[in-house]
């Protein structure tokens, strides 16, 4: 058995996916991929509800397949879901692939850069392109793509290629992204996301109409209790970490309303959480209940030009429209701005007809 050792205090849950409980033989061959050694202190858990509260964005069935699936094993034995941790127990994962190694290989793409210098670049990423690499998602990432694009920089520590990332969009997101081509340089774009002084703005299609023409809405966000791999406002501030989000209407449909938004903050998920926390998850957004009619009856012709809305964007509606910020070096303020795309821009023209139609 060939056991390659990765020690790790943080799992990545999408790691466990595809373990089959019903094959626990799996491959000839096993990769140890996280070593854990339970803390002096620890209080004795079920492994199930431990692993459940160290792994991300994962379900606790999913780590009770794991489980089963004999992937998990506690000073060297597999045990079952009820087993409890004790202190000074190691617990190891293998699976039947080998670990990742943690460099990016450099993919030639066809990237749509808006502006470039010896310090930075800014690139409008389509929706669908994921932005760094991750367990499934090891090739064809933007992240890929600046690695070859940025083939002749010096590389990062440990021979591993730096590049330059900053901040992220989520994947079926579009728009701008800031890439530091320089040490200095991500480190003065990151001071500038730290203390907030980045000017971001996104357009966003959302259900129903808000409550104010402009408005604020403040309430932390972190990982929900009750779905570790979606968000959650905690207005209470018990949980999550703060974050604002500015939003001003522009254009009504009726059903669906056409909004603009300003971040102060820039947390995972922020608009897409915080305008669902508000009654107003964005159209077609999967995760966050917009993907089904909120506004309107289900029914009828009603029903079929929403669901061929869907068709036509099938993806959260949501576009990273602007950034501005001071230029590392040169002190000079820069804005950039990126137009709709085309998903985007037809369904807003297949909605403001439905509108005109409906509200002559």
């Amino acid at each position: 058995m060939n056991r390659v050792a990765m020690i790790s205090t943080e799992l990545d849950a999408e790691e466990l996916d595809g373990i089959d409980p019903d094959d626990a033989e799996g491959s000839d061959e096993l990769y140890e991929h996280h070593r854990i050694v339970v803390d002096r202190g620890q209080e004795q858990l079920r492994i199930d509800k431990f692993l459940h509260g160290r792994l991300r964005n994962t379900s606790r069935n999913k780590v009770q397949e794991a489980i089963r699936a004999q992937a998990v094993e506690v000073n060297g034995v597999p045990v079952k879901p009820n087993y409890r941790v004790k202190p000074q127990d190691t617990i190891t994962i293998t699976l039947p692939e080998p670990p990742r190694e943690g460099k990016v290989v450099p993919e030639e793409m066809q990237l749509d850069i808006r502006y470039e210098d010896s310090e930075l670049l800014i690139v409008n990423k389509p929706a669908g392109l994921v932005v760094h690499p991750a367990y499934g998602h090891w090739q064809g990432t933007l992240v890929n793509g600046l690695a070859y694009h940025l083939a002749d920089l010096p590389t990062g520590r440990n021979g591993e290629i730096r590049p330059g990332l900053v901040h992220r969009i989520d994947k079926d997101t579009s728009g701008l992204l800031v890439i530091g081509k320089t040490e200095f340089a991500m480190t003065h774009l990151s001071l500038q996301f730290f203390h907030h002084t980045i000017q971001r703005s996104y357009l966003a299609l959302v259900w129903g109409t808000p409550p104010s023409p402009t408005g604020t809405i403040r309430g932390n966000i972190g990982r929900s209790l009750r779905d570790r791999k979606v968000q959650a406002v905690y207005p209470n501030g018990e949980q999550g970490k703060p974050a604002v989000t500015h939003y001003e209407v522009l254009e009504s449909f009726g059903p669906v309303t056409l909004i603009h938004c300003v971040l102060e903050t820039g947390r995972t998920h922020q608009i897409r959480v915080h305008m669902q926390y508000l009654g107003h998850p964005l159209f077609s957004d999967v995760t966050y209940g917009g993907d089904r009619i909120r506004v309107g009856q289900n029914t009828g012709a009603y029903r079929d030009f929403v669901e061929s809305a869907f068709q036509l964007m099938p993806r959260q509606a949501l576009h990273a429209r602007s950034l501005g910020f001071v230029h590392p070096t040169s002190g000079a303020q820069l804005f950039f701005e990126a137009e709709l795309p085309e998903d985007f821009t037809a369904l807003l023209e297949k909605w403001r007809a439905w509108a005109t139609k409906s509200y002559p």
